[in-house]
């Protein structure tokens, strides 16, 4: 009777160190909470309570001895304590909501030279710059705080140009030259660059032409992507909006090109439905006499 129960157990511990090998063997994430569970006792009950042994985590701890692990040395905790890296200071807060003064007028100025503030300039850090700000941080991978911080300030500076007295009244924006998505180096593009809010055609990787273009809202928003010019209209009219459409060069459903007396009467003020809008009727004009069906449309930030 003793060889029999000893048989058995035996047995039981066998089967359950095959079923811990096969276990251990998924590489499923683990639950970092996880409490290593107690072995089950000889003879007993199989199923989920069971099953629930077996995990990774309660592997580990059947595997090893039920002696208390050491404590580490003194020399070994300082060791450790004197490899933890130092955490590194938050950035400096320059300017915040609620700020005023010269520095956040250059901070908008500069935010509208590349497309990211759309009002006049006023010295006065508000909910519009905050909104801008948080914007041009989540875009180049910054904490979106909507705060000037150093680092964000040395990125803007990086990207932009001291503002002219003319920007800084609100008159003008002296936007940078708009890198060309590399889809638009061959061949006869219409290049469309939302970071700069800029239009430029391009033959053969030349610029011919550059202009200033407004996109849709965030409720009616320009597509992205590469699109081809499938119908011109040279004095269109919106059948949903009824509004006037000239010059348009339509690349993606109702989406097209097209001058905008709206655009060019309230700035960046106003959005389109999806088009993009142009300002400069001349430009437009032009463009529209160059551009062929079938010309390379793209949209990209």
């Amino acid at each position: 009777m003793r060889r029999n129960h000893r048989t058995t157990v035996i047995a039981t511990s066998l089967a359950a160190t095959a079923v811990v090998a096969v276990t251990a063997v998924g590489c499923g994430p683990q639950n970092a909470k996880a409490v290593p569970a107690t072995p089950a006792a000889p003879g007993s009950p199989s199923g989920p309570a069971a099953s629930a042994a077996h995990s990774p985590s309660a592997s580990a701890s059947a595997s090893t001895d039920d002696k208390p692990a050491a404590r580490p040395s003194a020399s070994s905790a300082a060791t450790k304590t004197a490899a933890k890296p130092a955490t590194k200071p938050a950035p400096k807060v320059l300017m915040a909501n609620g700020s005023k003064g010269a520095q956040v007028k250059e901070l908008q100025a500069r935010l509208a030279q590349i497309g990211w503030f759309d009002d006049t300039p006023t010295g006065t850090y508000g909910a519009a710059t905050t909104a801008a700000v948080k914007g041009f941080q989540g875009k180049r991978g910054l904490a979106a705080t909507g705060k000037t911080d150093s680092v964000t300030w040395d990125k803007l500076l990086g990207m932009t140009t001291k503002p002219t007295a003319q920007e800084l009244a609100g008159r003008a924006v002296n936007k940078p030259v708009a890198k060309l998505d590399p889809r638009c180096m061959t061949g006869r593009a219409i290049c469309i660059s939302k970071t700069s809010r800029t239009l430029s055609w391009v033959v053969n990787g030349t610029v011919q032409s550059t202009m200033d273009v407004r996109f849709g809202s965030q409720y009616t928003p320009t597509r992205e992507g590469v699109f081809k010019v499938f119908e011109k209209s040279r004095d269109h009219v919106s059948t949903i909006y009824h509004t006037a459409m000239p010059y348009a060069m339509f690349f993606s459903g109702g989406q097209a090109v097209h001058y905008s007396s709206d655009f060019a009467a309230r700035g960046y003020n106003g959005a389109s439905h999806g088009c993009v809008n142009v300002r400069d009727k001349g430009k437009v004009a032009a463009l529209f006499d160059q551009v062929k069906i079938g010309d390379k449309v793209v949209v990209y930030w």
